[in-house]
């Protein structure tokens, strides 16, 4: 590994995470709490004496960057990125313990989602407001964010783009990765700019819909209040945020080809119809399910079954009821969703629809294979054939994540949880969802589990947003040979 080129690119990326906390500062200002200025400056401060030490003593250019570097550059830059962003918690005395910080802001960087803050309306605006941001930082990618500044300090930012990114490739939609990093952060602020204007319409105070936005569209779930979205008991933000959910699940390339007028690209795109069709036909069945065995009137169990397939469908985490209660039809579609995921390109979490109906296509092949024993059949996604080796790499990731899941589930066990709460808690943390079932139920928190598995847990979450390969390929001996 290039020590060098790590440990600059770091330094960089701790000089961007340092100066994010500039906003809170402003938001506690303007809110009147002046007292906890501290909790923000001190991190602030000490990131960003740290981030110029480093970039003084890896001065020299170099961008000869390794694939190996670029796993160890982007895992730790999740890792720094939680243990600064901690502090602010800690220092304002917002939770207990550092391990509570880092649990929170690991789930917010992630866009997890799972808290361990039971009352998150007792904490000051400041801190929610950092909370919220954590989300909105990560949702689109720490690394997509620092791109922009690398080719100054002289590395290259493909590598790192193409080891974050979720989903099994990357589309490049501009030459330069530099340009297109640019292009997907003026997308994912415009329509945070739209979603938050939309809400103050809706009757939302500029300080909850900022917050609420964060969340929507990084599809994390951290809210302002309790009782989530349902707390402000309205049709009108229910249907915006389900709406949004939706936007931030789809594939951040499809926005730039509608900017652009390529109108057929997204037509084509197999991915968004079986993602539309998943949202579509899951909203269905729970609407139902609430209809027929809940007994909701036909408008409020349409409403709330979209916003609920949406919030978990795009792991947003999300919640306007208690699903934990809904009829057993409802809630396993909530649970097979849990395993379905957003879009590759978006910022939700989980599996992705693509792998999903790559798996799909695949094992339809088989089954003609047993047929035409000798027949060749091909591999297709929009029209585009697929190498072998794409298809054995989501097969592979595939595997990797419900081996992952299984194990999950049998550490999260030793908590003393059902099997219920800790086979969720497993998908929950690894799809980046938040809440699940049981123990873990959307109004619940992870306060009661032990400091050890919230470590855990959080390994889990950075694994699962940074999809499986970034980070265990770095526990590889062979990684480190020369």
């Amino acid at each position: 590994m290039n020590a060098r080129i790590i440990f600059r690119a770091l330094s960089a990326l701790l000089l961007i995470i340092s100066l994010t906390m500039l906003l809170p500062v402003v938001v506690a200002l303007l809110s009147g709490e002046s007292h906890l200025l501290y909790a923000f400056l001190i991190p602030l401060g000490g990131g960003c004496a740290a981030a110029a030490a480093g970039l003084y003593l890896t001065r020299s250019r170099t961008d000869q960057m390794l694939p190996r570097d670029g796993f160890a550059i982007v895992t730790g830059s999740w890792v720094l990125a939680s243990a600064l962003g901690a502090i602010p918690f800690v220092l304002a005395h917002a939770v207990p313990s550092y391990t509570d910080a880092f649990f929170e802001t690991m789930s917010g960087f992630t866009t997890t989602g799972a808290s361990v803050i039971a009352n998150v309306e007792a904490l000051p605006r400041s801190i929610l407001f950092w909370r919220s941001l954590t989300h909105w930082l990560g949702g689109m990618g720490i690394i997509v964010l620092a791109v922009a500044v690398f080719p100054l300090i002289g590395i290259r930012a493909y590598q790192l783009v193409k080891a974050e990114a979720p989903g099994p490739s990357l589309e490049r939609i501009t030459p330069r990765i530099t340009h297109m990093a640019k292009i997907l952060w003026l997308i994912y602020v415009g329509l945070s700019a739209l979603e938050t204007v939309l809400l103050m319409i809706a009757g939302l105070s500029p300080f909850d819909a900022i917050t609420q936005t964060f969340g929507t569209m990084a599809t994390g779930g951290f809210s302002t209040r309790n009782a989530s979205i349902g707390a402000f008991n309205s049709p009108a933000v229910e249907i915006i945020i389900t709406v949004f959910m939706v936007s931030a699940g789809a594939n951040f390339v499809l926005y730039y080809h509608a900017l652009v007028g390529r109108f057929g690209a997204i037509r084509r795109d197999t991915e968004f119809r079986a993602y539309i069709g998943i949202f579509l036909i899951a909203s269905a069945a729970a609407a139902l399910s609430l209809i027929l065995q809940g007994g909701l009137p036909d408008g409020e169990a349409i409403r709330s079954s979209a916003f609920q397939v949406a919030s978990i469908l795009t792991t947003t985490g999300f919640a306007t009821a208690n699903f934990d209660a809904w009829p057993s039809i409802a809630k396993i579609v909530l649970l097979l969703l849990m395993f379905v995921g957003g879009c590759a390109g978006s910022t939700a979490g989980g599996i992705k629809v693509v792998r999903i109906v790559t798996m799909l296509k695949q094992a339809v092949n088989e089954m003609r294979y047993e047929i035409h024993p000798r027949a060749v059949f091909s591999l297709s996604l929009n029209g585009v054939p697929l190498r072998k080796n794409t298809v054995f790499g989501i097969v592979s990731f595939f595997f990797l994540y419900m081996l992952l899941a299984l194990v999950t589930t049998a550490v999260v066990s030793f908590a003393g949880v059902s099997v219920e709460g800790a086979f969720t808690t497993a998908l929950v943390t690894l799809g980046n969802i938040g809440p699940g079932f049981a123990e873990v139920g959307p109004t619940n928190t992870y306060t009661f589990y032990p400091a050890a598995i919230k470590w855990f847990l959080s390994f889990i979450m950075m694994v699962g947003r940074l999809e499986v390969y970034t980070v265990l390929i770095l526990l590889l001996p062979r990684m480190y040979r020369r």
